[in-house]
Protein backbone atom coordinates (compact mmCIF):
# COMPACT_ATOMS: atom_id res chain seq x y z
CA UNK A 1 0.00 0.00 0.00
CA UNK A 2 1.57 3.64 -1.04
CA UNK A 3 0.09 6.36 0.91
CA UNK A 4 0.05 10.06 -0.70
CA UNK A 5 -0.02 12.82 1.37
CA UNK A 6 -0.38 16.49 0.82
CA UNK A 7 2.29 18.51 3.45
CA UNK A 8 0.70 21.19 5.62
CA UNK A 9 2.59 23.99 4.42
CA UNK A 10 1.44 23.13 0.77
CA UNK A 11 -1.99 22.94 2.53
CA UNK A 12 -1.44 26.17 3.91
CA UNK A 13 -0.01 28.28 0.97
CA UNK A 14 -3.21 26.50 -1.15
CA UNK A 15 -6.06 26.10 0.77
CA UNK A 16 -8.32 25.57 -2.32
CA UNK A 17 -5.99 22.18 -3.30
CA UNK A 18 -7.92 19.77 -4.59
CA UNK A 19 -5.97 16.05 -6.14
CA UNK A 20 -8.01 12.99 -7.81
CA UNK A 21 -5.35 10.09 -7.15
CA UNK A 22 -6.91 7.61 -9.24
CA UNK A 23 -5.30 4.14 -9.02
CA UNK A 24 -5.70 1.56 -11.55
CA UNK A 25 -3.91 -2.18 -10.22
CA UNK A 26 -3.59 -5.31 -12.94
CA UNK A 27 -3.51 -2.98 -15.72
CA UNK A 28 -2.83 -4.57 -18.84
CA UNK A 29 -1.17 -2.12 -21.09
CA UNK A 30 -0.71 -4.45 -24.25
CA UNK A 31 -4.11 -4.90 -25.99
CA UNK A 32 -6.09 -2.29 -27.73
CA UNK A 33 -7.99 0.40 -25.96
CA UNK A 34 -10.54 1.25 -28.21
CA UNK A 35 -12.19 4.11 -25.80
CA UNK A 36 -9.04 5.61 -25.70
CA UNK A 37 -8.62 5.86 -29.46
CA UNK A 38 -12.07 6.76 -29.70
CA UNK A 39 -11.45 9.77 -27.48
CA UNK A 40 -8.10 10.80 -28.85
CA UNK A 41 -9.91 10.85 -32.19
CA UNK A 42 -12.99 12.63 -30.93
CA UNK A 43 -10.86 15.50 -29.27
CA UNK A 44 -8.88 15.82 -32.47
CA UNK A 45 -12.03 16.39 -34.87
CA UNK A 46 -13.26 18.74 -32.33
CA UNK A 47 -10.18 20.12 -32.83
CA UNK A 48 -10.38 20.46 -36.37
CA UNK A 49 -13.99 21.17 -36.90
CA UNK A 50 -13.32 24.28 -34.09
CA UNK A 51 -15.88 23.26 -31.49
CA UNK A 52 -13.22 22.78 -29.03
CA UNK A 53 -10.23 24.02 -28.25
CA UNK A 54 -7.06 23.47 -25.04
CA UNK A 55 -7.48 26.44 -22.31
CA UNK A 56 -5.56 29.14 -23.09
CA UNK A 57 -2.72 30.88 -20.80
CA UNK A 58 -5.28 33.80 -19.84
CA UNK A 59 -7.99 31.04 -18.78
CA UNK A 60 -8.41 31.21 -14.79
CA UNK A 61 -7.88 27.22 -14.69
CA UNK A 62 -4.27 27.74 -16.76
CA UNK A 63 -3.53 31.32 -15.08
CA UNK A 64 -3.92 29.83 -11.35
CA UNK A 65 -1.11 27.33 -12.08
CA UNK A 66 0.50 30.09 -13.64
CA UNK A 67 0.56 32.23 -10.19
CA UNK A 68 1.44 29.00 -8.35
CA UNK A 69 4.48 28.49 -10.09
CA UNK A 70 6.07 32.17 -9.88
CA UNK A 71 4.83 31.61 -6.05
CA UNK A 72 7.56 28.96 -6.01
CA UNK A 73 10.27 30.75 -7.98
CA UNK A 74 9.55 29.27 -11.16
CA UNK A 75 8.94 31.23 -14.56
CA UNK A 76 5.85 29.66 -16.00
CA UNK A 77 6.43 30.81 -19.41
CA UNK A 78 9.83 28.77 -20.00
CA UNK A 79 8.90 25.51 -17.44
CA UNK A 80 5.04 25.31 -18.22
CA UNK A 81 2.64 23.13 -16.25
CA UNK A 82 1.91 19.98 -18.00
CA UNK A 83 -1.58 21.15 -18.76
CA UNK A 84 -0.85 24.78 -20.69
CA UNK A 85 2.10 22.57 -22.39
CA UNK A 86 -0.02 19.81 -23.66
CA UNK A 87 -2.38 22.00 -24.89
CA UNK A 88 -0.31 24.56 -26.76
CA UNK A 89 1.46 21.05 -28.61
CA UNK A 90 -2.10 19.78 -29.49
CA UNK A 91 -3.15 23.48 -30.65
CA UNK A 92 -0.30 24.04 -32.93
CA UNK A 93 -0.05 20.03 -33.87
CA UNK A 94 -3.75 19.19 -34.45
CA UNK A 95 -3.35 16.02 -32.23
CA UNK A 96 -2.63 14.45 -29.31
CA UNK A 97 0.59 12.80 -28.94
CA UNK A 98 0.37 8.70 -28.72
CA UNK A 99 2.76 7.50 -25.99
CA UNK A 100 0.79 3.88 -24.74
CA UNK A 101 -2.77 3.49 -23.61
CA UNK A 102 -2.55 4.18 -19.92
CA UNK A 103 0.06 7.49 -20.63
CA UNK A 104 -2.61 8.68 -23.76
CA UNK A 105 -6.20 7.85 -21.55
CA UNK A 106 -4.99 10.92 -18.89
CA UNK A 107 -3.38 12.72 -21.54
CA UNK A 108 -6.69 13.40 -23.00
CA UNK A 109 -8.56 13.72 -20.28
CA UNK A 110 -6.20 16.53 -18.87
CA UNK A 111 -6.37 18.27 -21.88
CA UNK A 112 -10.08 18.13 -22.84
CA UNK A 113 -11.05 19.46 -19.29
CA UNK A 114 -8.20 21.97 -18.58
CA UNK A 115 -6.48 20.30 -15.71
CA UNK A 116 -2.90 19.04 -14.89
CA UNK A 117 -2.40 15.03 -15.05
CA UNK A 118 0.41 12.96 -14.58
CA UNK A 119 1.16 9.03 -13.33
CA UNK A 120 3.81 6.85 -11.62
CA UNK A 121 4.12 3.14 -11.95
CA UNK A 122 3.85 2.26 -7.88
CA UNK A 123 5.81 -0.47 -8.55
CA UNK A 124 8.87 2.09 -8.80
CA UNK A 125 8.01 4.10 -5.99
CA UNK A 126 10.06 3.78 -2.47
CA UNK A 127 7.37 4.27 0.13
CA UNK A 128 4.97 7.06 0.84
CA UNK A 129 4.97 9.87 -1.88
CA UNK A 130 4.36 13.64 -0.60
CA UNK A 131 3.44 17.28 -2.39
CA UNK A 132 5.88 19.13 -0.24
CA UNK A 133 8.49 22.16 -1.02
CA UNK A 134 11.99 21.06 -2.17
CA UNK A 135 14.85 21.32 0.34
CA UNK A 136 17.30 21.35 -2.13
CA UNK A 137 19.37 18.21 -1.49
CA UNK A 138 16.52 16.04 -3.42
CA UNK A 139 17.41 14.69 -6.40
CA UNK A 140 15.28 14.18 -9.54
CA UNK A 141 16.10 12.06 -12.81
CA UNK A 142 13.89 13.21 -15.83
CA UNK A 143 11.68 11.63 -18.09
CA UNK A 144 13.53 10.67 -20.94
CA UNK A 145 17.11 11.42 -19.28
CA UNK A 146 18.40 8.56 -17.06
CA UNK A 147 21.66 9.66 -17.18
CA UNK A 148 20.61 13.14 -15.91
CA UNK A 149 20.06 14.24 -12.33
CA UNK A 150 19.08 17.28 -11.21
CA UNK A 151 18.35 19.15 -7.72
CA UNK A 152 14.95 20.95 -7.53
CA UNK A 153 15.30 24.69 -5.69
CA UNK A 154 14.55 25.19 -1.91
CA UNK A 155 10.79 25.81 -1.69
CA UNK A 156 9.95 24.45 -5.41
CA UNK A 157 6.86 22.04 -4.90
CA UNK A 158 7.12 18.46 -5.91
CA UNK A 159 6.03 14.99 -5.47
CA UNK A 160 8.72 12.59 -4.02
CA UNK A 161 8.89 9.50 -2.09
CA UNK A 162 11.39 8.57 -0.02
CA UNK A 163 14.37 8.35 -1.97
CA UNK A 164 13.79 10.56 -4.99
CA UNK A 165 11.65 13.35 -6.61
CA UNK A 166 8.95 11.90 -8.79
CA UNK A 167 7.49 15.30 -9.99
CA UNK A 168 9.47 18.90 -10.48
CA UNK A 169 7.62 22.09 -10.25
CA UNK A 170 4.93 20.43 -8.81
CA UNK A 171 3.21 19.03 -12.36
CA UNK A 172 5.59 20.43 -14.51
CA UNK A 173 8.05 16.28 -15.53
CA UNK A 174 7.83 13.38 -13.88
CA UNK A 175 10.73 10.84 -13.34
CA UNK A 176 12.10 8.66 -15.14
CA UNK A 177 12.70 6.06 -13.11
CA UNK A 178 8.82 5.85 -12.37
CA UNK A 179 7.02 6.82 -15.65
CA UNK A 180 4.35 4.73 -17.10
CA UNK A 181 5.21 2.63 -19.81
CA UNK A 182 3.26 -0.44 -21.78
CA UNK A 183 4.35 -2.85 -18.72
CA UNK A 184 2.92 -1.14 -15.79
CA UNK A 185 0.51 -3.15 -13.77
CA UNK A 186 0.11 -0.98 -10.66
CA UNK A 187 -0.36 2.86 -11.38
CA UNK A 188 -1.32 5.93 -9.80
CA UNK A 189 -3.00 8.58 -11.65
CA UNK A 190 -3.03 12.48 -10.53
CA UNK A 191 -5.30 15.04 -11.56
CA UNK A 192 -5.24 18.45 -9.83
CA UNK A 193 -6.84 21.88 -9.00
CA UNK A 194 -5.87 24.99 -7.42
CA UNK A 195 -9.34 25.91 -6.88
CA UNK A 196 -11.91 23.27 -5.37
CA UNK A 197 -14.95 25.85 -5.20
CA UNK A 198 -14.68 26.86 -8.46
CA UNK A 199 -13.51 23.66 -10.44
CA UNK A 200 -14.17 20.59 -8.02
CA UNK A 201 -17.42 18.83 -10.00
CA UNK A 202 -15.18 19.38 -13.32
CA UNK A 203 -12.34 17.38 -11.57
CA UNK A 204 -14.37 14.81 -10.30
CA UNK A 205 -16.11 14.80 -14.22
CA UNK A 206 -12.45 14.27 -15.31
CA UNK A 207 -11.56 11.46 -12.74
CA UNK A 208 -14.68 9.76 -13.15
CA UNK A 209 -13.82 10.00 -17.23
CA UNK A 210 -10.51 8.41 -16.68
CA UNK A 211 -11.84 5.86 -14.42
CA UNK A 212 -13.78 4.54 -17.40
CA UNK A 213 -11.10 4.27 -19.65
CA UNK A 214 -9.17 2.47 -17.18
CA UNK A 215 -11.96 0.16 -15.73
CA UNK A 216 -11.95 -2.23 -19.11
CA UNK A 217 -8.20 -3.09 -18.69
CA UNK A 218 -7.38 -3.51 -14.94
CA UNK A 219 -8.45 -5.47 -12.07
CA UNK A 220 -9.58 -2.62 -10.32
CA UNK A 221 -9.64 1.52 -10.50
CA UNK A 222 -10.76 3.22 -7.24
CA UNK A 223 -10.50 6.77 -6.62
CA UNK A 224 -9.66 9.10 -3.61
CA UNK A 225 -9.37 12.52 -3.05
CA UNK A 226 -6.87 14.51 -1.63
CA UNK A 227 -7.70 18.55 0.46
CA UNK A 228 -6.54 20.31 2.89
CA UNK A 229 -8.99 18.90 5.28
CA UNK A 230 -8.43 15.42 4.37
CA UNK A 231 -4.61 15.30 3.48
CA UNK A 232 -3.74 11.54 3.14
CA UNK A 233 -5.15 8.67 1.16
CA UNK A 234 -3.89 4.96 0.78
CA UNK A 235 -4.10 3.73 -2.52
Amino acid sequence: MTAFRLAPAVADTFPETLIAVVTATGLSGHEPWPNTAAALAELEQQLADGTWQPAAESDPRIEAWHTAYRSFGTNPRRIRPSVDALGRRVAKKGSLPRINPAVDSYNVVSVRHGLPAGAFDLDHVIGDVEIRHADGTEEFTPLGEPGSIEHPRPGEIIYSDTTSVLTRHWNHRDAHGSRVTEDATHVAFILETLHATRDGDLLKTAANELQDLLTPHADRVTVHYLTPAQPRATV
